[in-house]
Order: C-alpha cells, then sequence, then structure tokens
C-alpha cells in the first residue's frame, strides 16, 4: 500500500485530515493557509481505498484526537461515513471533537460549473471544517 503523510510540527494546535481522490490538492493547499494561523495539520492521502489502511488513520487519530474526512463523495452513505465509523470503533476513546465530514452535499451534481461548485468540496469548505472541529 503507498500512503503519503504530510505532517506539519510545532504549532499550538493539531488537526487530522484524510481525505482522498481530487480533495488531496485541495487539503494541501488549505494546510499551507492554516499553518500562517499556528494550527498543525497532518494530512494523510490515504490512496487505496480497498484495503483500507486503518491502523494508519488510528494511529493519526490518537495523535491529535481529531478526524477529518474529506472526500469527493455523497455525505450520505458515502465512504467517508464508513472511514468515521471504523474510526469510532477503534478510537473513539482517543476523540476530542465529533468526527467531521466534508463531502458532496446530499443534491445531485449539475451540469453547470458555477453550481457544481457549489456541490463539490471546495478549499472554503475544508477549511471552515478545520475551524469547526477545532473549537470542540
Amino acid at each position: 500500500m503507498h500512503t503519503n503523510y504530510f505532517h506539519k510540527h510545532t504549532k499550538q494546535e493539531a488537526s487530522r485530515q484524510l481525505p482522498y481522490s481530487g480533495t488531496v490538492i485541495k487539503s494541501l493547499k488549505v494546510a499551507e493557509k492554516i499553518e500562517k494561523e499556528g494550527i498543525d495539520v497532518e494530512i494523510i492521502d490515504l490512496r487505496t481505498l480497498y484495503p483500507l489502511d486503518l491502523d494508519t488513520v488510528v494511529n493519526s487519530v490518537k495523535k491529535t484526537n481529531r478526524a477529518i474526512i474529506v472526500h469527493n463523495g455523497y455525505r450520505t452513505l458515502g465512504l467517508g461515513a464508513e472511514i468515521s465509523a471504523r474510526i469510532s470503533e477503534r478510537a473513539f476513546e482517543y476523540l476530542d471533537a465529533p468526527i467531521l465530514r466534508v463531502a458532496y452535499r446530499d443534491v445531485p451534481v449539475p451540469f453547470a460549473p458555477n453550481m457544481e461548485s457549489y456541490v463539490i468540496p471546495q478549499e472554503d469548505d475544508i477549511y471552515n471544517g478545520v475551524k469547526e472541529v477545532l473549537k470542540s
């Protein structure tokens, strides 16, 4: 299994993001922005979803006690829900905040690009998700 790690350390707060697919680049951009605010972010690029490297995910959650799952798919019944359930099963006692999923809005994806950007997770959605999780 090939897994990329993106670490930023020595900051006052920490957040954990678990993006996959096209959301990885957006998450990396958000991490750079948030680092300037003094927040430590670690991003795990899952690379493959089956087999899922759950040990890496659980060990990551144990470090910061938070998880944000960012993915290109619907929030309801999406893979993010499965990853969230697995984290809850194996690392619930380490969580200091609810697991957050940043995913498609639960509406059909429109054809028009300006409307599509409303449905598909954007950098602002990820940024706001990190801020929300850190408030907990």
